[in-house]
C-alpha cells in the first residue's frame, strides 16, 4: 500500500515550515502543503471542506461540534496563538479611556464569532468590567466591504451587520464605531490615522500582567482532519500529531541561532530569553494537557457569548489517537 496523499491548508509559520519544505514528514503520509492567508484557508474549508487537513479557528472548529456528525476532527495543535488585549481600538472622541468606558458603546469585529473577539469579549467581562451584553457589535469587512460571518451565528447578543458599502477600519477612523476588536491591524492605524489609539496603551505590560495573573497563553487555532479522511485513517491523526510536533521543534531550534537573525527583529534574541523566563521553555506547547486550563476558559467563553450550545470539555474537542501515545 502507498502513502496517504493529503492536502493540508495552513499559513506561513516557523513552526510548520519543516513540514512544507519537507525536512519533517508525517509516518504513512505525503503532505502536499498550500500555503495561504488564514481568512481563505478558514473559508474555503468551512464552507466547501476543500482540504483534508487545514488550520482551524478554534471558535469555528468548537461551533462546528454542534452539527452532528461534526464535519471535522482537531488535533490539539496550536499553530496560532496571541495575546489579544493589543487588538482593541478606539476612537479617541468616543470617551473610551479605560476599558469601563466600553460599555453602551458601538463595537465594530469582522465577524462575532472570531476566536480572537471570543477572548477579548472574555477578557474585557472578567477582568475589566464590560459585560459581554453591554455594547451592540456592529460585523463586516475591516478593509473592505461583504465579508460575511462564515457560518450562522445565532446568539442573544446585540449583533447586526454594517450597512453595505461600509468597512469597519474607516467607520472607526470617521467615528461612526466607537471601537474595534479584531486580529488584524486596522490600516486607518498603521497610517498612523490620530483619530485611532489603542485601548491599553502598553499592550505588552497589559498582555506580561494577564500571563501573570492567569497562566493562559490564548490559543487561536488549531488543526482539523476532515471527518471522511479520520474515519478511513484514523491512525492519519497521530502520524499528523507526531509531525507538527517535530516541525514545532525544529523552529525552536533554528530560533535561537544567533550568528545571523531568522526575523527582522533586532532584539530577538533577548525577547526569546524573556519569554521564556515568563512563559517557560515550552512557551508555544502543543497536546491536551499542557493547554487544558486556556482550553477551559476558551470554551466557557465561547458558551457564554451564545456560540455553543453546551459546556464541552477540552478532550472533546480531539482525536483521541492524538493525545495519548505509547511508553516504553
Amino acid at each position: 500500500m502507498g502513502r496517504l496523499q493529503l492536502t493540508f491548508a495552513c499559513g506561513d509559520y516557523d513552526r510548520t515550515r519543516a513540514l512544507e519544505d519537507g525536512s519533517v514528514r508525517a509516518d504513512g503520509i505525503d503532505l502536499t502543503y498550500l500555503q495561504l492567508p488564514v481568512e481563505e484557508t478558514f473559508f474555503r474549508m468551512m464552507r466547501h471542506r476543500e482540504f483534508d487537513v487545514a488550520e482551524m479557528s478554534l471558535s469555528t472548529y468548537v461551533a462546528s461540534l454542534d452539527s452532528g456528525p461534526a464535519p471535522f476532527v482537531a488535533l490539539p495543535v496550536f499553530t496560532s496563538r496571541m495575546f489579544r488585549h493589543g487588538g482593541i481600538y478606539v476612537h479617541t472622541d468616543a470617551g473610551i479611556d479605560s476599558p469601563a468606558d466600553l460599555r453602551g458603546k458601538l463595537v465594530g469585529t469582522p465577524e462575532f464569532q472570531l476566536t480572537a473577539g471570543v477572548w477579548i469579549r472574555g477578557i474585557l467581562a472578567e477582568y475589566h468590567g464590560v459585560p459581554v451584553d453591554s455594547v451592540t457589535y456592529l460585523t463586516g469587512g475591516q478593509e473592505s466591504p461583504g465579508r460575511i460571518e462564515k457560518y450562522a451565528v445565532d446568539t442573544a447578543l446585540d449583533v447586526v451587520p454594517i450597512a453595505p458599502g461600509h468597512a469597519l477600519s474607516e467607520m472607526l477612523a470617521s467615528g461612526d464605531i466607537d471601537a474595534l476588536y479584531t486580529p488584524r491591524v486596522p490600516s486607518s492605524f498603521r497610517r498612523r490615522d490620530p483619530r485611532i489609539k489603542r485601548l491599553f496603551p502598553d499592550v505588552v505590560a497589559a498582555e506580561k500582567n494577564y500571563y501573570a495573573t492567569t497562566g493562559i497563553f490564548p490559543i487561536m487555532h488549531v488543526v482539523v482532519i476532515r471527518r471522511d479522511i479520520y474515519e478511513r485513517h484514523p491512525w492519519a491523526a497521530q502520524s499528523l500529531y507526531k509531525a507538527c510536533v517535530l516541525a514545532r521543534d525544529d523552529a525552536y531550534a533554528r530560533i535561537d541561532d544567533s550568528s545571523a537573525l531568522r526575523f527582522m527583529e533586532p532584539w530577538l534574541i533577548q525577547q526569546l530569553e524573556q519569554t521564556r523566563e515568563l512563559l517557560g521553555p515550552d512557551y508555544w506547547s502543543y497536546g491536551l494537557e499542557a493547554n487544558r486550563k486556556a482550553l477551559d476558559v476558551f470554551l466557557r467563553y465561547h458558551h457564554e457569548q451564545g456560540l455553543s450550545s453546551q459546556l464541552r470539555l477540552p478532550e472533546d474537542l480531539f482525536a483521541p489517537e492524538a493525545v495519548e501515545s505509547f511508553v516504553i
